[in-house]
């Protein structure tokens, strides 16, 4: 992923004006997503990151930040349960507040899952040493 393409999104999108985003940029909406819980973070940081943050999760998560990736993947996998959801990387609304997504349940459902894997990076520390760690461990 173009590192500077996802950093101009977050300058130049405000939280609180994104609403309904076409499915080519799940990644960069999680990003954003990220951005705008912890500004002035690249979101790539949490790429590839321990056992579950990136494509691919699993075993035992590292520590508090894999442990959000890994709530992540499992919720997007209960997302897809929801009528309409079609796939992990279907259309997504990328928001702040959930409750302005609209009445698309599928899509509130997969911003949530986002909302709280940024809340949930805020809070934990982050250790470089899980960072690019060969999956050979998990």
């Amino acid at each position: 992923m173009n590192t500077r393409l996802l950093h101009s999104f977050s300058v130049y999108l405000p939280c609180i004006s994104l609403s309904a985003h076409v499915a080519s940029g799940n990644v960069v909406q999680f990003g954003l997503m990220i951005s705008c819980v912890q500004p002035g973070v690249n979101p790539l940081k949490y790429d590839n990151y321990g056992c579950w943050c990136g494509f691919g999760g699993r075993g035992t998560p590292r520590d508090q930040v894999d442990k959000c990736c890994q709530v992540h993947d499992y919720c997007y996998r209960q997302s897809k349960q929801i009528r309409g959801c079609i796939s992990y990387t279907s259309t997504r609304a990328l928001m702040v507040a959930p409750v302005q997504i609209g009445k698309r349940p599928a899509q509130a459902a997969v911003c949530e899952c986002d909302r709280e894997a940024a809340y949930c990076f805020a809070k934990a520390t982050y250790n470089p040493g899980n960072k690019n760690l060969n999956r050979k461990v998990c």
